[in-house]
């Protein structure tokens, strides 16, 4: 197998291969270009990021500056909005669903390394997939860690770093974060009468 299948399949890879390398650099290059767009540029910018996304919807935006490995591993679904300073490190696949926004300086972390220095000290790392499912929306400074799934309707608190599953229609906040309620139909009435929303 090469490096790049090895990553790809989840196991121990070398992140310094060449054909990794290049992919990396080909991601900056596209990264480097939508970041420095004027900010009138929004058709060019979001051309760029059809081309270096694996999947992509009609309806996407993401405040510059933006970062990624490699882009061909992250798939975004319709209505995806991101505020500044998205990172996500997509050694693995990163799956999001439609409607889901991200505050600023949220981080995803799919890429791993081993404890033991040894293994580290010669360059081994692996890398396990990520998935946020629809209408979920993550608070500022979240860090998503390697291996994790957030199901539906799920709200995480900002400063969250989130190291385990969270299902579907919940409220989850903390480091670790934690679930901590879930959403109900009581707190969609709440702000329809505290901000006279029409129905």
């Amino acid at each position: 197998m090469t490096e790049k299948e090895k990553m790809l399949a989840g196991k121990a890879y070398q992140a310094g291969d060449k054909e990794l390398s290049q992919d990396r650099l080909k991601a900056r290059e596209i990264v480097f270009e939508f970041n420095n767009l004027a900010p009138k540029q929004i058709k060019q910018r979001k051309q760029l990021i059809k081309q270096l996304f694996g999947k992509t919807d009609t309806m996407f935006y993401i405040e510059p500056p933006f970062r990624c490995d490699y882009g061909y591993n992250i798939e975004i679904g319709d209505h995806f909005y991101s505020n500044f300073n998205l990172t996500i490190l997509d050694c693995a696949k990163v799956s999001i669903g439609s409607h889901v926004f991200f505050g600023p300086n949220v981080a995803i972390y799919t890429a791993g390394h081993p404890l033991h220095h040894y293994l580290r000290n010669k360059e081994y790392e692996w890398a396990q997939p990520i998935t946020i499912g629809d209408n979920v929306w993550l608070g500022g400074n979240v860090v998503i860690n390697p291996g994790v799934t957030i199901g539906h309707n799920v709200v995480i608190g900002s400063g969250s770093v989130v190291t385990k599953a969270i299902p579907d229609n919940f409220f989850a906040a903390g480091n670790p974060c934690k679930v901590i309620r879930e959403i109900t139909d009581a707190d969609k009435d709440f702000y329809y009468k505290s901000f006279t929303l029409e129905q």
